[in-house]
């Protein structure tokens, strides 16, 4: 079995043995432990979960979207036959509806909630993810500091920031990626402020794993290791059943391989790789899986 299915098996397993089951803004309670951290090296395992399909393309499309588009429109992505973000997405009259918790007198009542943007927002996620990296050319410096300077200290994209938090339907989870150059080899550090792990994290890590080997392709690098540290990692009351399943895979099978990441040799930059439905320039190879598990989406 793959290094991080039996990593990801054992934070499953520490969050249901240890974990606390709270409220939350979704109305349905998670179980959650206050923090963990993951290392990844990419020299030796390209990060892919195979007791659980995942959706490869649609996982790479929602990065691209953010960190090569740069794009909040959710249209985009659904262009493309992807529908991530289609509950998030703000209408043509510059609404968002949802129908969430909300804490009054310091307990949680469930309300219908709407929240108002400017019409210039409609069918985006607002000021959040895309827009951020827009905004303040986040890829383009990043990519130019590792090439020109690559013993800098301060190679951060940081998707946090306050100014925008009021008007982004919902603030990024994924917040930050610290990088540095050590050897030839392209290193980073991921920050999560909050981790759905059944849903989430599977996508997240494969996402960043795949910018992180893009990056360091188009830099002349090579990918190194990966760093993340989760604040808040939970499991939704209602993807308890699911996750049991998935370790239940795990325990009874230790035969399947990790698959490999390609990457277009042609390609030397990295707003050029190809972001259509086909997604032609970057594929896995020998991807072998148990099948899905579906679980249920907290808004």
């Amino acid at each position: 079995m793959t290094k991080w299915d039996k990593e990801y098996i054992k934070l499953c397993k520490k969050i249901l043995a240890e974990g606390k089951e709270v409220e939350n803004r979704t109305g349905i309670n998670t179980i959650k432990i206050p923090s963990y951290h993951l290392h990844f090296d990419l020299r030796e395992e390209f990060p892919v979960l195979a007791t659980k399909q995942l959706f490869f393309r649609q996982a790479i499309l929602e990065m691209l979207w953010i960190y090569q588009a740069q794009s909040n429109d959710v249209r985009w992505l659904q262009e493309r036959n992807v529908h991530i973000w289609d509950e998030w997405e703000i209408d043509e009259d510059g609404l968002w509806h949802a129908n969430q918790n909300v804490m009054e007198n310091g307990r949680y009542v469930k309300k219908d909630i709407v929240k108002e943007f400017d019409k210039a927002y409609a069918h985006t996620i607002g000021t959040a993810y895309g827009y951020i990296v827009n905004k303040f050319q986040m890829t383009q410096n990043l990519i130019n500091t590792i090439k020109n300077n690559p013993t800098d200290r301060r190679m951060i994209m940081t998707l946090w920031q306050n100014d925008y938090l009021d008007t982004a339907v919902l603030p990024s989870c994924v917040w930050s990626s610290e990088w540095d150059v050590t050897d030839g080899y392209l290193n980073m550090w991921v920050h999560q402020r909050s981790c759905d792990v059944p849903l989430g994290l599977p996508f997240n890590v494969t996402q960043y794993a795949t910018l992180l080997s893009l990056i360091a392709h188009v830099t002349g690098l090579k990918p190194g290791t990966i760093d993340w540290s989760i604040k808040d990692a939970h499991i939704y009351v209602n993807q308890v059943d699911g996750i049991k399943e998935q370790i239940k895979r795990y325990d009874e099978n230790d035969d399947i391989k990790a698959p490999k990441l390609w990457i277009n040799p042609e390609i030397d930059d990295f707003f050029k790789f190809d972001n259509s439905k086909d997604l032609k320039d970057i594929k896995i190879e020998g991807y072998e899986h148990m099948g899905p598990i579906k679980f249920p989406i907290a808004q």
